[in-house]
């Protein structure tokens, strides 16, 4: 049994799909589009930051290898305190600018 999570279905779904979008690209056009992914990182960490009344930080950037695991990451976080509303159309933006 999976334990519970804050993270609605479509938006898991649509985590995972550009998860899997993200691990097949190629080295050189996942580093065209990291500026993309690090932006809706930032954006969710603001966000995050900003409902639970705490300063807002940068987010490191770690390189390619590490963007999904800090998308994901923000993901559970923005979902946990309810926010965006509209994450699953977010991250179908994000996925489909990944062709």
């Amino acid at each position: 049994m999976q334990p519970p999570t804050p993270v609605p279905v479509e938006v898991r779904t649509e985590l995972a799909r550009v998860v899997e979008r993200w691990q097949q690209l190629p080295l050189d056009r996942a580093e065209r589009h990291a500026g993309a992914v690090r932006e809706l990182v930032q954006r969710l960490a603001d966000e995050v930051a900003e409902r639970t009344g705490q300063d807002p930080w940068p987010v490191p950037d770690l390189g390619p290898a590490t963007l999904m695991d800090q998308l994901a990451v923000m993901v559970y976080d923005a979902s946990e305190v309810g926010l965006p509303e509209d994450l699953a159309g977010q991250l179908g933006d994000l996925r489909r600018a990944l062709a």
